[in-house]
């Protein structure tokens, strides 16, 4: 007979936890997105009724306030009945005559979105877009105002690059479509006197709208990324990896207009980290040059003969503020207390700064990029594993989540950075010199 006082196995107890909370959130997720889709197909039901009527008996616009008066004396506990949303339903049901595309696509999105969309966006295969994009990325009601405002649409697909000629056609189309034209750096506000170290400074420093603006799929590998080639050391401004591309992106910034030689320079780049980093089932390596203005005809030139898939675009910052509205606003310092995911993206950062330099210590300097797990496997393999490595491990997740921008919960959140700032300061104790 079991023993009811019997202390379960803390680490098969601990799997089965997650595992549960895993399938908790999962069923609520699901629930409340099929709540959301039936929601939504009621109110697209209700404005074409709405439409039908006025067209067939010449209803006029007061009906919609009396209808607004009737249903919500009928229905006093359900929210969204008011004469202004039966409006933005009749203006659902004319925006989306479809109903199958209501069904795979608008009912997938909540309303504060449809009715956002519904505002700023006028031409169908626009708002389709946009819809489709809201989706396939999990924007957030803010996110999607801001891809709003950014005008992503236009810009999408609109970089110079060689991508027909060098790449198969279907991962150049899909390659073509994923660069923009201007990119938007917003979120960074800088002078004219700007410095590439800044630039590359300032978008590691907000990492998560880095990726955001770059686009689905982009993981980040390194900054500054060191590649020995002939006995000297280069290094590439940005390494990402793309996971529906399956290969390695570079990315050069520039802070001037495009110049001829910077695709030769991006062609050494990509034959270098091809050779040396590329995995054979991988895809070849794309570079992407940003500059603060291009001309379309020197930049033809450029890429005409090159064989390496290589794209040229610019980008856009916000201006500087002014120096007496500086110090009114918050720090960095400030940001990362208040936005806890922007301190797990640097503490990832440093943390695989020190694993870098334990395996090269131990003589097991990785010669590809490698994540933070495998890096502490094989620290484990060669028994130079530091303190603490078992309890690391079990955020590691997390962090490469806030890495890519995956939202993350409020616990989880304050768990990861308590262990991964335990964790680095274990890290930083050991590599510290002996005192004397």
């Amino acid at each position: 007979m079991a023993d009811p006082d019997a202390t379960p196995d803390p680490s098969g107890y601990l799997a089965l936890v997650e595992d549960l909370k895993l399938r908790i959130r999962a069923a609520r997720v699901s629930a409340a997105l099929a709540v959301n889709a039936e929601l939504i197909q009621l109110y697209w039901g209700i404005g074409r009724e709405i439409l039908v009527r006025q067209a067939a008996e010449g209803w006029g616009a007061r009906v919609i306030d009396r209808l607004a008066i009737d249903l919500r004396r009928d229905f006093p506990e359900m929210t969204g009945l008011s004469g202004r949303n039966l409006r933005y339903m009749r203006a659902l049901a004319e925006a989306w005559p479809n109903p199958e595309i209501v069904q795979q696509v608008v009912a997938r999105l909540p309303w504060g979105h449809n009715v956002r969309l519904l505002e700023a966006v006028k031409a169908p295969d626009e708002r389709a877009w946009y819809a489709r994009q809201a989706i396939a990325n999990g924007w957030s009601r803010n996110v999607l105002i801001h891809q709003l405002a950014s005008g992503v649409y236009a810009r999408q697909g609109r970089a110079l690059t060689n991508f027909a000629r060098t790449l198969p056609a279907p991962q150049s189309e899909l390659a073509q479509q994923l660069v923009k034209d201007p990119y938007s750096f917003d979120f960074l506000s800088m002078g004219p006197q700007i410095l590439e170290r800044d630039l590359e400074r300032g978008l590691l420093e907000h990492l998560r709208a880095t990726i955001l603006e770059l686009g689905k799929g982009f993981a980040f590998v390194g900054s500054q990324y060191p590649l020995e080639v002939g006995g000297q050391d280069y290094f590439l401004d940005l390494l990402f990896y793309h996971l529906r591309l399956r290969c390695f992106v570079v990315i050069e910034l520039k802070i001037e207009a495009f110049k001829p030689e910077f695709a030769g320079k991006m062609n050494f780049y990509l034959s270098a980290v091809d050779d040396k980093l590329r995995h054979q089932s991988d895809a070849p390596t794309i570079g992407i040059i940003l500059c603060q203005d291009r001309n379309e005809v020197i930049v033809e030139y450029a890429l005409r003969d090159t064989a390496k898939p290589m794209g040229v675009a610019g980008y856009r910052l916000s201006p500087s503020l002014p120096a007496t509205l500086e110090t009114d606003l918050p720090t960095q310092d400030d940001f990362a207390r208040d936005f806890p995911v922007m301190a797990l993206v640097r503490l990832r950062m440093e943390i695989e700064l020190e694993l870098r330099s334990l395996l090269a210590a131990a003589g097991q300097a990785p010669q590809r990029p490698t994540g933070l797990a495998p890096m502490l496997r094989d620290l484990q393999a060669a028994d130079a594993a530091p303190e603490g490595t078992a309890e690391f491990l079990g955020v590691v997740t997390h962090l490469n989540e806030a890495a890519h921008a995956v939202d993350i919960s409020a616990d989880d959140l304050a768990r990861t950075e308590r262990v991964a700032s335990a964790f680095l300061a274990l890290l930083r104790a050991d590599a510290a010199p002996p005192s004397a």
